[in-house]
């Protein structure tokens, strides 16, 4: 028997990739994509590590979802992030044409939401709020300690 796991035993995934980042002095961003209920690929902020504006979590598991799947396309993907994405990885998802998309914690400054859901592609279903305090603590505690 299959057993179907929920959105947030694949938001804690996307966590333990958070907390990875925030080990790393990256801001704790984690991300996974999840097709036919199980990880096919996981990736967290590296921005600093490799000098690169792009390497948002989103973007590097995007990249590692299309090598595992041969195809740039992820319609039956969900894709699980800790903080909800800005937009320029809104565009990435919009091109990779995302079967759904699952996000831990708002962003009220930076993210995609500011110019609405249409930044997406037009089949991809959104879902926010999973896990949201544990995504929002981390995110918090690591500008706290980096202010501090």
């Amino acid at each position: 028997m299959l057993t179907v796991l929920t959105d947030e035993h694949f938001m804690r995934q996307a966590l333990r990739e958070a907390e990875a980042a925030f080990e790393q002095g990256e801001v704790p961003v984690g991300a996974v994509v999840a097709c036919q209920n199980q990880v096919i690929a996981r990736a967290h902020n590296q921005t600093e590590q490799l000098n690169d504006v792009t390497a948002h979590a989103e973007i590097l598991v995007l990249t590692a979802a299309s090598n595992y799947l041969g195809s740039k396309y992820l319609q039956d993907c969900t894709l699980y992030v800790t903080l909800e994405p800005c937009v320029m990885c809104a565009g990435a998802l919009r091109w990779a044409q995302l079967g759904r998309l699952v996000y831990g914690a708002p962003d009220d400054k930076q993210g995609f939401m500011q110019y609405g859901k249409a930044v997406l592609h037009p089949r991809t279903q959104v879902e926010y709020g999973v896990l949201q305090e544990e995504c929002s603590s981390l995110l918090s505690r690591f500008f706290r300690q980096r202010r501090g």
